[in-house]
């Protein structure tokens, strides 16, 4: 129940009796007329924006149009008054009776709040994704919390999510990772070693290296690369997923799929999708222009082949193989994208760390070439994290050897604590996260205020049963109670606009704004006892006050739901 889809409805309806009555001309657009929260809710309930955005095209004042269509919304039984503001907006207020309504069927309906928009659609989130050479950092927790968030969202809203992990398993950085593991197993040997630059001194390989030396014995000493470099890095990898699906299970994520980009290597994988675009006269070889400032990585100053990506979007054209015929970065990449298209994804998106940036456009450039713009791709990158506790910055033992891991904060703070923080600013701004605010138990502090508000609900909830006391229909009578009310009905709106633009966040500012009223709602109760759920010696009336808490519950839990928060009975 879309309370706001719904008035839209009356409003469009409302508008098509003024076509019929000659007040407004025909074959008018209505897509762009909505209907929404004021911004000062001392306005009214809603507001809509028809008699601005009709104005032009009916050549008419929009004072005018935003006459006639209130007193056509005003003989709807729901509407209590609809007024004129400014140049032409028109405030709704609804009947009393309504926001009981809103109140009931969410106690009535367990999935109060969900969509069909995805319409069953096929959807790739793609997170994390992060190399194979070391334990999750403190950025990758971000982009593994946002992109859970997102696919629980999507799912909630009708789509058929799969959850993918891209094993960057294919590049020169897994050679390094063998590299830095066999010196760990030369050390496990007795030996004395020395890391190079380049290779990953992490104490985290240590165990590593000592497996090896436990499945392999002596086989690997005193030999050269030609001997041990392939399986130590197969070797290597799978002990480093078998880490990251650990580090990922403690925050409460589980991938769908884990797909290898080897796989793509000696398959015809990459080739196949070059000659997609080749086919369709994106391929050519030529010398790109150098580009200003730091060169990137895949310039060369020779001919290279190319994919025309300005013709999808793109800046410049961009290396898909390089003058020795080595394959680019981006070239299976192409590959894994097209990959996804072929099995049959209706859109695609990426969560990545804001330093790749500079991909988003040829990537986008390449699923739109391979698709033929029919499959949209959304690129999500999450900006840095910092770490604080108490105003200072914070550093943990680093076992890693040179950065925070996933696992040092979830075992710092606990994975709710952990992905609610994550989740309280946009993806694309900074987030500071101080451990000693995310488990501070005050109004500042977001997860603890609701989780606050769940556990004071289920506490009445439990009095209440062991009363003997249910629910029964809602009775709403003071301005706190219908502030609640009104903010319990603006979820399912909420939630398509959070799936609709990717952006799980929303939901953690609404559930700390439904929170702050529902606060609000209990400490008046304190002033006047008429305001309290349990209303001491009378049954009927208590029965009556429970029905709006048992709401709130039920969103903030839907809610928690969606960002992987566990709500909780009590505080500890």
């Amino acid at each position: 129940m879309n309370l706001f889809a719904q008035m839209r409805d009356d409003v469009v309806e409302a508008l098509d009796g003024l076509v019929a009555d000659g007040t407004l001309p025909g074959g008018l657009d209505f897509a762009n007329v909505t209907v929404e929260p004021p911004r000062d809710s001392a306005h009214g309930d809603m507001a809509t924006n028809a008699a601005m955005v009709l104005a032009k095209p009916a050549g008419m004042k929009p004072r005018d149009i935003a006459t006639a269509l209130a007193e056509k919304l005003e003989a709807i039984d729901r509407v209590e008054s609809a007024e004129v503001a400014g140049p032409g907006f028109l405030n709704l207020r609804l009947a009393d009776g309504v926001w009981g309504e809103i109140v009931a069927r969410i106690n009535e309906d367990a999935n109060f709040g969900r969509s069909d928009m995805g319409g069953s659609s096929r959807v790739n989130v793609e997170y994390v994704s992060a190399n194979p050479t070391g334990p999750l950092h403190v950025g990758h927790t971000r982009g593994a919390v946002f992109g859970d968030a997102l696919a629980n969202l999507l799912a909630y809203t009708g789509w058929d999510v799969t959850r993918e992990y891209y094993i960057n398993d294919g590049g020169a950085q897994v050679d390094v990772l063998a590299r830095s593991v066999y010196l760990r197993y030369l050390e496990a040997h007795g030996q004395e070693v020395a890391f190079a630059d380049g290779t990953y001194p992490g104490d985290y390989l240590k165990e590593v290296g000592a497996a090896l030396k436990d499945k392999v014995g002596d086989a690997y000493l005193d030999q050269g690369e030609d001997v041990w470099l392939t399986e130590v890095r197969d070797f290597a990898t799978d002990a480093m997923m078998a880490l990251i699906r650990e580090d990922l299970a403690a925050l409460g994520v589980e991938m769908d799929n884990f797909y290898s980009e080897k796989s793509l290597y000696g398959t015809g994988r990459i080739e196949a999708a070059l000659k997609t675009l080749d086919e369709k006269g994106l391929i050519y070889v030529g010398t790109l222009e150098p580009p200003k400032g730091k060169l990137p990585d895949d310039w060369e100053a020779r001919e290279q082949t190319l994919f025309r990506s300005t013709e999808h979007g793109d800046d410049v054209d961009r290396p898909v193989k390089k003058s020795d015929g080595s394959w680019t970065y981006f070239a299976p990449d192409i590959a894994y994208h097209y990959d996804k298209i072929d099995r049959g994804f209706d859109a695609l998106i990426d969560v990545f760390g804001a330093d790749h940036g500079g991909y988003v456009k040829r990537m986008k450039a390449a699923v739109s070439a391979l698709s033929d713009g029919k499959v949209p791709l959304d690129i999500k990158l999450c900006q840095l994290v910092k770490l604080w506790k108490s105003g200072e910055p914070f550093t943990m033992s680093k076992r890693a050897g040179n950065f925070v891991t996933l696992r040092d904060v979830v075992d710092e703070v606990g994975p709710d604590v952990t992905r609610f923080t994550m989740l309280t600013r946009k993806n694309d701004a900074p987030l500071d996260f101080d451990f000693a605010r995310a488990v501070e138990q005050s109004k500042e502090n977001p997860v603890f205020y609701v989780q606050y508000a769940h556990a004071r609900i289920r506490s009445v909830e439990r009095k209440a049963e062991a009363q003997g006391l249910r629910a029964t229909e809602p009775v709403l009578r003071d301005p706190a109670e219908f502030a609640v009310a009104r903010k319990l009905a603006e979820w399912p709106r909420l939630v398509e606009i959070a799936a609709r633009n990717h952006e799980p966040h929303r939901i953690a500012f609404y559930l700390y704004d439904l929170s702050s009223d529902f606060h609000s709602l209990w400490n008046r109760g304190n002033d006047d006892p008429g305001l309290r759920f349990l209303q001491e010696g009378n049954a009927q009336a208590s029965a009556g006050k429970l029905a709006l808490p048992r709401a709130v519950a039920s969103v903030i839990a839907s809610g928690l739901g969606i960002l992987g928060v566990t709500p909780l009975e009590e505080m500890r």
